[in-house]
C-alpha cells in the first residue's frame, strides 16, 4: 500500500503543476508602455495634428478594471514649435497638470483572455487639464496571441475640461477635439 500511496501523491502533484495555470485564471494582468494616442482640432482656419507614443497602461482581465495615463508633453507632430509650446503652455498648462489620464472599468462581462474581436464599453474618470469627467467610451479590443490590442476614438470638448480658448484663436482651435486610441496589451 505505501507504493500506491506514493504513486497516487505523484499523479496528483503532477496534476496540480499542469492545472496550475488555469487555475489560477492564468494571466489577468496587461500592460501597454508605448499606447498611441493622437488627436486632430478641426477649426475653420486650421487644422492641429499631433501624437504621441507615450500612453502607459494596465488592465486586469479578472476584475475588469484599467489605468491609462499619457505625458501632455510627450505629443508631437504640430504645425510648428510655437504651436507646441502654446499647446503646453497656454492650453494645457503641462507644468501644472502634466498628465492625462482615463480609469475605471469595463462595463460587459467579456473575458478578454479569449481570442476574439468584442466591442466593449470603458466606464471611468478621464482626467484632462486637471478637471474629471466622468465618460463611458466604446472601444475595439482584439484579443489574439495572449496580447490584447485596443483601439477606439472619442471626442473631448475642451470647455468641458476648463481649457480657455481665447477669442482671437478661437477659429484656430476647434472646442471639440478628436482623439484616437491604439495600443498592444501585453501579460505582465
Amino acid at each position: 500500500m505505501p507504493g500506491v500511496t506514493k504513486q497516487c501523491l505523484a499523479v496528483c502533484v503532477g496534476i496540480f503543476l499542469v492545472l496550475c495555470p488555469f487555475v489560477s485564471g492564468a494571466q489577468s494582468i496587461y500592460q501597454t508602455v508605448n499606447g498611441k494616442i493622437s488627436f486632430s482640432s478641426e477649426a475653420p482656419l486650421e487644422l492641429i495634428k499631433a501624437s504621441s507614443g507615450g500612453l502607459i497602461g494596465l488592465l486586469d482581465n479578472d476584475k475588469r478594471t484599467f489605468s491609462f495615463k499619457i505625458s501632455i508633453r510627450s505629443f508631437d507632430g504640430f504645425n510648428s514649435p510655437l504651436q507646441k509650446e502654446h499647446f503646453n503652455e497656454n492650453y494645457m498648462e503641462s507644468d501644472k497638470f502634466p498628465e492625462a489620464s482615463f480609469k475605471g472599468k469595463i462595463i460587459e462581462e467579456t473575458d478578454l483572455g479569449a481570442d476574439g474581436t468584442y466591442e466593449i464599453r470603458a466606464k471611468g474618470s478621464l482626467t484632462i487639464h486637471g478637471v474629471v469627467q466622468e465618460r463611458i467610451i466604446k472601444t475595439t479590443v482584439t484579443v489574439k496571441d495572449k496580447k490584447i490590442i485596443v483601439s477606439g476614438s472619442f471626442t473631448v470638448l475642451l470647455s468641458d475640461h476648463s481649457i480657455p480658448v481665447p477669442i482671437v484663436v478661437y477659429k484656430k482651435l476647434a472646442n471639440e477635439i478628436k482623439v484616437e486610441v491604439n495600443a498592444v496589451l501585453e501579460p505582465r
